[in-house]
């Protein structure tokens, strides 16, 4: 059972109630049709990222899909919240990728975005012997992973809402949903 598709999608979703504010993100991510299983953060060699709408047309409702899944919700005014994943493809055919995971208080997409992308291009980077100081600005990083071959791309799909003015429970999703 090794996935041979990947990808990725978010949603918001606002409600007086936890649960349905969870289940309206899920809508606007057009994933509340299947049954969602987390898994951990491995992206299968030759698992190939495809768009929203391919992925999509490929899930029947109510199939088990396995999914990574970064959520965050608040119910309280104004908050910031996001959540994001991020993604790094190795270039190798015969390696596996990974995927990240992040969710915060305060961060703007930007910010969470870069953040989970650094996660994923980090770990990646460390199975292939890369040597880099991770101290230095993801940006530089960033350069020195694409150039050094080892890694093919680095992306991420980040949501961020601000808490609803009234208390509603307001939740941000972003997930990558694996396809067999």
């Amino acid at each position: 059972m090794i996935p041979k598709y990947v990808f990725l999608t978010k949603g918001v979703g606002k409600h007086k109630e936890y649960l349905q504010s969870f289940e309206l993100a899920l809508r606007n991510a057009d994933i509340q049709h299947f049954n969602a299983v987390n898994v951990s953060s491995i992206i299968p060699p030759s698992c190939k990222l495809i768009s929203r709408e391919q992925g999509l047309k490929m899930i029947e409702p109510g199939e088990i899909t396995f999914v990574v899944l970064a959520k965050n919700s608040t119910n309280e005014p104004h908050r910031l919240i996001a959540s994001s994943i991020g993604v790094a493809i190795p270039s190798g055919k015969d390696d596996y990728g990974y995927l990240s995971e992040h969710h915060s208080f305060g961060q703007t997409d930007e910010v969470a975005g870069d953040y989970a992308e650094d996660l994923a291009a980090t770990m990646l980077a460390t199975t292939t012997g890369l040597k880099f100081d991770p101290e230095t600005a993801w940006d530089e990083r960033k350069q020195l992973f694409k150039t050094s071959g080892l890694i093919t791309k680095t992306t991420n799909i980040t949501q961020s809402a601000t808490g609803d003015k009234n208390g509603l429970w307001t939740t941000v999703i972003a997930a990558a949903v694996f396809v067999l």
